[in-house]
């Protein structure tokens, strides 16, 4: 194996998934305010891409139930995208009729992982994507990948890299713009990671390319940081480490944004995003949800503050 670094990027776009991947873990049900609060506070921190919410199943999902809600309540800021995960034509129609700036569609790149989240191969997922993708991109709207599993499978354990790329290049086929690759259960490596970029990127272009990383194992910025250096400059994240997965036993939430802005601050990588105000948004809705922040960054301003407080 042979991998190629390149130069760091000099910008790098943050996606913010807090209010869908980030919440829709939760047991208790966040209230629609605390939900509109959120998306409005990370939109004014400077974030411009925010994945709001899903058009799947109540029945499924319970916490994604009032997405419709959300999405009619917030307060839309010029240049921010507002996305919504879609499963198929009905979420597609509810997606359309929120008027979502993008969508999302979700496959995997292991069979058992699949079957288990949505019920059907990846095959049949791929097929099931087609006109879902071809409507909403007739409609004008953005349409965006995820691979679930792209390292590790919770069922099958290790995943090929060239799996990944065979369900990366589909996805490229059938009009997404963009591929985001998940790490869902993350015990990625850099390694890994980098070994996986490398038989992705053959199939598909590193710039349509993002990394969607999770830190149960604690890899997840130097899997980001491994990913930078193979060209990727798109980075999924979600404010205070919400999240998780249903489907993947054990798994810890996504890597938190805070500590994504904080390590591309000090590599001189631009995001747009302010630190202290996306901060702000996670201590806010963790107020709600009653429990401290997994971030690191997040626990050292808030000690930060308080000993301010003291003084």
């Amino acid at each position: 194996m042979t991998l190629a670094f390149r130069a760091l990027p000099k910008r790098v776009r943050i996606v913010e998934v807090g209010p869908r991947d980030g919440l829709q873990n939760e047991k208790t049900v966040v209230p629609l305010e605390a939900k509109v609060a959120l998306i409005e506070a990370l939109a004014e921190a400077g974030l411009k891409d925010i994945e709001s919410g899903s058009f799947v199943s109540p029945k499924w999902v319970p916490q994604m139930a009032d997405t419709a809600s959300v999405m009619a309540r917030i307060r839309r800021r010029p240049g921010v995208a507002y996305g919504v995960l879609v499963p198929n034509m009905k979420g597609l129609e509810g997606a359309l009729a929120a008027k979502a700036d993008e969508i999302a569609v979700f496959g995997a790149a292991s069979e058992a992982f699949s079957q288990k989240n949505i019920n059907c191969s990846i095959a049949e997922s791929l097929e099931r994507f087609k006109p879902v993708a071809r409507a909403a991109l007739d409609a004008g709207i953005r349409v965006r990948g995820y691979i679930s599993c792209v390292v590790g499978c919770p069922y099958e354990g290790e995943v090929a890299p060239a799996k990944v790329a065979e369900v990366a290049a589909r996805l490229l086929e059938m009009g997404c713009y963009e591929v985001s690759l998940g790490d869902t259960t993350g015990v990625g490596t850099p390694g890994k990671v980098l070994a996986m970029l490398e038989a992705t990127a053959k199939a598909v272009p590193v710039e349509r390319l993002a990394i969607h990383v999770h830190d149960t194992w604690g890899q997840a910025l130097a899997n980001i940081y491994a990913a930078l250096q193979f060209g990727v400059a798109s980075v999924d994240s979600s404010v205070a480490g919400l999240g998780g997965c249903p489907y993947a036993k054990g798994a810890a939430g996504n890597v938190a944004t805070e500590d994504v802005i904080y390590m591309l601050d000090g590599l001189g990588i631009a995001c747009g995003a302010d630190l202290e105000k996306v901060a702000a948004a996670g201590r806010a809705i963790l107020a709600v949800l009653g429990r401290p922040p997994a971030s690191r960054v997040a626990q050292a301003l808030a000690a930060r503050i308080a000993s301010k407080q003291a003084a």
